[in-house]
């Protein structure tokens, strides 16, 4: 197995978000700002790598008819320590989160590559594949927040980044890309740009 390709695909050929169209729920929820849009797509990250990297190990060993649930307690695992972690370092950005962080437990992606790799491949390339999955989530919650952050607050990580002399001019931030279907239709254009340089190749 092409170990490479793990890791690439995710991130645009076989993206979960634009091309499998997973974990479209917390996009919309947490990219209003770049600083939680990026914590949380590091927490996807690690737990959908190490989640995978725990299954393998253990796939041989596990019931069929309990698998599930298997799968549901190491994630649950992964997401309370993340969930912890988050509230004794980064308590700010754990507020803004809110309930999210919880909610990678039900993540489709999550859960989608336990069951369609890691039950079946071995564990370093199970983790690789948790890995890129991860990312390729990151990706597309970075590029949706850096967009409703910069239009629609005028700031990139809190810091403001528009001129202050742009606002003396007239220029005013987009309000609208702050609301949650601003970040759908974000998503829809960026899955209009993959499918079109898709379809060109």
């Amino acid at each position: 197995m092409n170990l490479k390709k793990l890791i690439i695909e995710p991130l645009r050929k076989a993206n979960p978000v634009t091309v499998l169209v997973l974990g479209i729920c917390s996009c919309l929820a947490v990219t209003a700002q770049l600083k939680p849009a990026l914590v949380m797509g590091a927490s996807v990250t690690v737990v959908t790598a190490f989640s995978n990297l725990i299954i393998s190990l253990l796939r041989k060993g596990i019931p069929s008819r309990i698998r599930i649930i298997v799968q549901l307690v190491v994630v649950a695992t992964f997401v309370i320590l993340i969930d912890q972690f988050l509230k004794a370092f980064a308590y700010e950005v754990s507020k803004q989160l809110s309930v999210y962080v919880g909610l990678i437990i039900t993540n489709c992606i999550v859960m989608g590559r336990l069951e369609a790799f890691a039950m079946s491949h071995k564990p370093w390339e199970s983790f690789l594949d948790g890995l890129g999955n991860g990312l390729g989530y990151s990706l597309i919650l970075v590029i949706v927040a850096f967009f409703r952050e910069l239009f629609g607050s005028g700031t990139l990580l809190g810091y403001q980044v528009i001129p202050q002399s742009f606002y003396e001019a007239g220029y005013q931030n987009n309000g609208l890309m702050i609301l949650p279907p601003m970040a759908l239709i974000v998503i829809g254009i960026i899955i209009w740009i993959n499918n079109n340089k898709t379809e060109s190749k």
